[in-house]
C-alpha cells in the first residue's frame, strides 16, 4: 500500500492538505445527498415539462438508487485496484457530466438514463473518499474527520428539499427544474480540480481482481425485481411481470451459489458468503431493507401528495417536509448524547416505535383535516416521525456490523450501504405504485396518502420485529452501562 501526500514537506503543511482534502471529499458527499433528495420535490414539475407516465416519477429516484446500490458493492474495490485518487476523480467528473446531461435532457428517457449514469459514477466516487480519510488521518484525528460527516449530512438532508423547491420556483435563466442538476457543475468541477491538487495517491498493494460475474448477477436480479414493480401497473400487470419477480428470487439464489463457489476456490467474492451465516447481519439486512424502503418511498409520495393533492408549490412542499428533517437532527443529537451507548438495540426499537407513532399521527391528521390540511397541521406528525428516524439511524449500522469479523468488514460495510440504496429503489417502486394505483381507483389524494402512511407503519413494525435478531450492543463492554 502506498500513500503519497502532495508536497507535504512540513508538519504544518501536511496538516493543512489533509483537511483541505477532507473538504473535497465532503463536497462529493453533498452532491450525492442532494441528488438523492431533490427529484422527489421536482418530479411533478419535471413530468409536466417533459411528459411521460407516472412511472417516470418513480424511475427518477429508483434509477439513481438502484445504480448506486449495484455500483457501491464493487466501487471501493476499484480504488484498491487502480488507485483511490484516480477513481475519485473519474467518479467526480463522470457524476458532473451526468448532471449536465440531466440538466439538458429533452425526454423522460434521456433524463432517466442520465440519472442511472449519476448513480453509477457516484458509486465509483463515494467509497474512495472514506478510504482516503482512513489513510490520510492519524488515529488522533480520525474521530474529528469522520465527525465532519454528521453536520454535513444533516445540513444536506434538511436543506436539500428546500433548495430543490426554491430552485424550481425561482426559475433562474428560465431553467426551472433543470437547475437542480446544473448546480452540480461548479461543485463537481471544483471538487475534481481540488482533488487533483490535494488528494493523496493511494493504492492497495494486495488488491484482488473484480468479481464481474457477481456484479452481473446481482444487477440482473435487482432489475428483474424493480422493473415490473414500477411498470406493471401501467401495463395492466401482464403475466411476465410476475414471472420476472419470481425469476429475481432465482437469480439472487444463483448469485449466492456463485459467490460461495468463488470463495471456495480461493478467488475474492463480491460479497463474503460467511456474512450470511450470521443471524445478526442477515436480520439487519432485511430490517434495513424494510426501514429504508419506507423512508424513501414516503418521501416521494409525500411530495406528490403535497404538490398534486394540496396544490403546494415545489418550495412549499420542501418547506412542508422540513419538520421531519429537523426532527431527524434532534433524534440523532439525542442518540449521540449517550443514549446509543447505554441502550444499544433498545434505542433502535424506541426509534421505530416513535417513528411509527409519528406516522400514525400524520395519517390521522390527514383523515380529520381532509383537503384543507395545512403544513402547520402536518408538522407534529412529521416532526415526531423525524425524531424516531434519527433514533433508528444513529445506532443502526454500528449494531448490524457488530458481529462481523475484521476480514469481513469491508464486504459487510459495502453490502449494508448497497442494501440502503436498494431499499430506496424498492420503496420508491412499491409505495409509489401503491399510491398511483389508489389514485387510479379514484380514492382521492388524501385517502391514498393515508393508506401509504399506514403501509410505512407496517414496515416500521417489521423493522422492530427483525431488530431482535441483532445483538443488544455493538460492543460487549457497553452491555453493563
Amino acid at each position: 500500500m502506498t500513500v503519497t501526500a502532495p508536497e507535504a514537506t512540513g508538519e504544518t503543511q501536511g496538516y493543512r492538505w489533509r483537511w483541505i482534502a477532507l473538504f473535497v471529499i465532503l463536497a462529493a458527499e453533498v452532491m450525492d445527498l442532494l441528488d438523492a433528495l431533490v427529484t422527489a420535490i421536482a418530479a411533478p414539475t419535471i413530468q409536466r415539462d417533459l411528459g411521460g407516465s407516472d412511472s417516470v416519477v418513480q424511475w427518477l429516484g429508483a434509477g439513481y438508487t438502484l445504480a448506486m446500490a449495484v455500483g457501491l458493492i464493487t466501487g471501493g474495490r476499484l480504488g484498491d485496484l487502480y488507485g483511490k485518487k484516480r477513481m475519485f476523480l473519474i467518479g467526480a467528473l463522470g457524476f458532473t457530466t451526468a448532471s449536465l446531461l440531466c440538466g439538458v435532457a429533452v425526454s423522460p428517457e434521456m433524463l432517466i438514463a442520465s440519472r442511472v449514469l449519476q448513480g453509477l459514477f457516484g458509486a465509483v466516487m463515494l467509497p474512495q473518499g472514506l478510504g482516503l480519510i482512513k489513510e490520510m488521518f492519524p488515529p488522533s484525528d480520525m474521530g474529528k474527520a469522520f465527525g465532519m460527516f454528521g453536520p454535513v449530512m444533516t445540513i444536506s438532508s434538511v436543506g436539500g428539499p428546500v433548495l430543490a423547491g426554491w430552485l424550481v420556483d425561482a426559475d433562474f435563466f428560465g431553467t426551472g427544474w433543470r437547475m437542480i442538476f446544473l448546480i452540480n457543475l461548479p461543485l463537481g468541477l471544483a471538487a475534481a480540480l481540488a482533488g487533483i491538487r490535494f488528494l493523496p495517491e493511494h493504492r492497495e498493494s494486495g488488491a484482488t481482481r473484480l468479481d464481474l460475474g457477481g456484479v452481473g448477477l446481482v444487477s440482473l436480479a435487482a432489475l428483474l425485481l424493480t422493473y415490473p414493480l414500477i411498470q406493471g401497473r401501467e401495463l395492466g400487470w401482464p403475466w411476465w411481470t410476475f414471472a420476472s419477480m419470481a425469476a429475481s428470487v432465482v437469480v439472487f439464489a444463483l448469485f449466492g451459489r456463485y459467490e460461495s463457489r468463488r470463495a471456495a476456490t480461493g478467488r475474492d467474492p463480491l460479497v463474503t458468503p460467511s456474512l450470511f451465516r450470521k443471524r445478526a447481519f442477515t436480520g439487519g439486512l432485511v430490517a434495513g431493507l424494510a426501514f429504508f424502503s419506507g423512508v424513501m418511498g414516503f418521501g416521494l409520495v409525500f411530495s406528490l401528495y403535497a404538490q398534486n393533492g394540496l396544490g403546494f408549490t415545489p418550495l412549499q412542499a420542501g418547506l412542508a417536509g422540513l419538520p421531519q428533517a429537523i426532527g431527524g437532527v434532534i433524534g440523532f443529537g439525542l442518540a449521540m448524547s449517550g443514549l446509543q451507548e447505554r441502550l444499544g438495540r433498545g434505542l433502535l426499537q424506541i426509534g421505530a416505535v416513535v417513528m411509527g407513532a409519528g406516522a400514525a399521527v400524520l395519517a390521522l391528521t390527514i383523515h380529520v383535516a381532509g383537503t384543507d390540511v395545512t403544513a402547520w397541521q402536518l408538522a407534529p406528525g412529521l416532526g415526531l416521525a423525524g425524531i424516531g428516524m434519527g433514533l433508528v439511524m444513529a445506532p443502526f449500522f454500528d449494531i448490524v456490523l457488530a458481529g462481523v469479523e475484521p476480514h469481513e468488514s469491508g464486504s459487510a460495510s459495502g453490502t449494508m450501504t448497497a442494501v440502503q440504496q436498494l431499499g430506496g429503489a424498492l420503496g420508491t417502486a412499491v409505495l409509489g405504485t401503491l399510491f398511483f394505483n389508489l389514485l387510479a381507483a379514484e380514492w382521492g389524494f388524501g385517502a391514498s396518502m393515508e393508506v401509504t402512511v399506514w403501509v410505512e407503519v407496517g414496515l416500521l413494525a417489521l423493522t422492530f420485529a427483525l431488530s431482535y435478531l441483532m445483538p443488544r450492543h455493538a460492543r460487549p463492554e457497553q452491555a453493563g452501562h
